[in-house]
């Protein structure tokens, strides 16, 4: 890719497009950015899975060639829905996202529970603490 044609929201910085993997440079991934080994599970990991289906009769030979084209495809797949959430996230106005964050913010806390009388039957549930089981008359 050329420098002209690169978006300037991509994570992929110019000068380091030449680092990546070959799978992740030739799908032109702009998003996700996988490492050496996922590249390699996904590509030479699809082949391997579709020879050993194919070698246990549960597909046709065909798929040694069709499953990595597949599994690249979800993978472009996913790149794209990651620029479309990434531009969308780039049009919230910062107050808005000021505002989502603090409502998403975890309370840590104790909530006060109101207990009601008859949602434990039996069971009489006191604020005061409850004094030992004793004589009622002292002189007994």
């Amino acid at each position: 890719m050329t420098r002209a044609n690169r978006p300037s929201w991509a994570t992929i910085p110019v000068d380091e497009e030449r680092y990546r993997p070959l799978y992740a440079r030739l799908l032109g991934l702009r998003f996700v950015n996988p490492g050496g080994v996922l590249c390699f599970l996904f590509f030479e990991g699809a082949i391997a899975l579709a020879v050993l289906l194919a070698l246990a009769e549960l597909v046709s030979w065909w798929a040694v060639l069709v499953l990595p084209v597949v599994v690249a495809a979800m993978v472009k797949l996913n790149d794209m829905v990651a620029a479309i959430v990434v531009r969308s996230a780039a049009l919230v106005p910062e107050q808005e996202r000021d505002r989502f964050r603090r409502q998403m913010e975890p309370v840590v806390g104790r909530a006060r529970v109101e207990w009601v009388s008859h949602s434990v039957p039996g069971v009489v549930i006191t604020a005061e603490p409850v004094p030992p089981p004793g004589r009622a008359n002292p002189s007994d």
